[in-house]
Formats: C-alpha cells, structure tokens, sequence
C-alpha cells in the first residue's frame, strides 16, 4: 500500500482516473480535489504505483469510531484482487469502526461482504443510481420567481440541513453537514426575507448531493434551477457534473433525465460497515 503524497504523482493518478471515467469518478472527483488545494483535507492510497490495480480516496487523520458520515472511502479498482489486497492490508482500514466505501463497480459490495465474513463483520449496502451529465452547457436556462435570489448555502443553515436530510439529525451528521459548507461549493435559494428555499451542496468527492427543497416551496421549479446553476458552476471548476439518486426517488430521476443527465449503467453501492456503531451516541 502506497500514499501518493508527490504532486507529480498526484495529477498523474487524475490523469489515469480520467481515461477511466465514469466507473473512476468516487475517487477522480476527490483527487481533483485534493490537486486544487485540498479543501477536504483527503488522501489517496494505491496498491501500487504507478501501475496501479486499485485506489481508495479518504479523509486523512484519524476518524472517530463511530463517525460514518467523515468516514467515507471513494474506490475504484482495475484489478479486483488488488482491490481485496488493499482492503485486506494493514493499517489500510480500521475494522473495528463504523465506516462507508462506496463505489460504481460491483467489486466494491462483494469484497467488502468476503472480507466481512472472515472478520464477523456487520455490513448494510444501499445501492442508488449514479447519473451523469455530458455537457451542463447545452443545460435549459434556470427560470426564477422575481423575489428569489441565488446564494451559496451558508454555515450557519447547518441546523436546517441536518434536520431536513433523511440520514441526518445528529451530532455526527451536523458535523459532516457544517464541514461540506465550509470547504466546498453550493447554491441556495432564497426569498425576499433570507429565508432558503432549495440547496444543492458539493461533498468531498466531486459529487453533487443533498440536494433539497423546503415542501411548502415544491413544484415552482426551485430544484431545476438549483441543479443548472450547480451543474454549471461545476463545469466552469473543470469538474464533472454527476450525482447519486436513490433508486426508489422517481421525481429526481425524472428531474434529471429532463435536464439531459444520462443514468451510468450498473449501480452505486455504498457498504456501511459496523453500521450498530455508526447508529451509537447522539
């Protein structure tokens, strides 16, 4: 297992996750990152380098036990046995704490489940669509009500994210919530009185998510034009515009299907491990 620390190697790793979009965008978006200044304060390890079988991208520095929201591993592999072989490589992970990978390849569940196995490791998998944009450009002009304004979402509207977000509501949550705002991009809205409507947010790894609008303020079209301007901004940062979407949230589908997004073959899957520690504490 190798920590790519040199920056040469570093944009060379996104080079080689590039020619390898879209199964590499977990890790691509946050190499990109990580090459921009590292906003996420992240990592990347490989098996090797520099031809490399697999990639696993993180948050550095130690992680509390039970923290699976920070604790958030982006995989890609060319190999699946150098896949295994990372995960299994000590100091690589800490089996003993709650924590996600995720990733577009069907590799990334059925390692984790193997090596659960031999461990006596709980996991939980939730699987979601990944779509993904070709060019935000070509995107239909954001319509907005004249009393709404565009903004970034700021820190102090941690509160209302952490208690609207289905996987949130807690300390751990809030924390991870009040670390995306302070260090990646997002677009809210707003009416007259400062009041926000609507969010998109960035996470770590490129992606667009926690997208959300207030049920009162729902179909006046606040979602579309969130999506555009984020998608945009993204594009003009040289970033890939793609998202993960629930597979049972049809109205999201349908939402970006209409704003040209293509759904990548396959499914995202996200593996909780030692998900009873993730569930402990406030």
């Amino acid at each position: 297992m190798l920590l790519l620390t040199c920056p040469a190697h570093l944009q060379r790793l996104e080079g080689a996750l590039r020619r390898s979009l879209p199964l590499a965008l977990p890790v691509y978006g946050a190499v990109m990152n990580i090459n921009r200044g590292n906003p996420g304060k992240f990592e990347v390890v490989v098996d090797s380098w520099p031809d490399f079988g697999a990639a696993l991208a993180r948050q550095s520095g130690e992680m509390p036990v039970d923290d699976c929201y920070r604790n958030m591993h982006g995989a890609f592999y060319r190999d699946v046995g150098a896949y295994r072989a990372l995960l299994e490589t000590p100091g690589c992970l800490r089996w003993d704490t709650a924590f996600h990978i995720f990733g577009l390849q069907e590799g990334v569940a059925t390692v984790s489940q193997a090596i659960a196995g031999t461990k006596g490791i709980e996991l939980e998998i939730s699987d979601y669509y990944t779509y993904m944009h070709p060019d935000p450009s070509t995107m239909p002009e954001p319509r907005l009500d004249p009393d709404v304004r565009v903004s970034s979402v700021s820190p102090a509207h941690v509160d209302l994210l952490n208690e609207t977000w289905t996987y949130g509501g807690n300390a751990r949550s809030r924390r991870y919530l009040a670390e995306v705002l302070s260090r990646f991009p997002s677009v809210g809205l707003q009416d007259g009185t400062g009041q926000l409507l609507c969010w998109v947010l960035t996470d770590p790894f490129g992606t667009g998510a926690h997208g959300y609008t207030l049920p009162t303020h729902r179909r006046r079209g606040h979602m579309q034009a969130a999506m555009v301007l984020a998608a945009r901004r993204a594009q003009a940062r040289g970033f890939p515009t793609f998202g993960h979407t629930a597979t049972g949230n049809l109205p999201m589908q349908r939402l970006q299907e209409e704003l040209g997004h293509q759904r990548l073959p396959g499914l995202c899957h996200f593996v909780l491990h030692n998900p009873s520690l993730g569930r402990a504490g406030p």
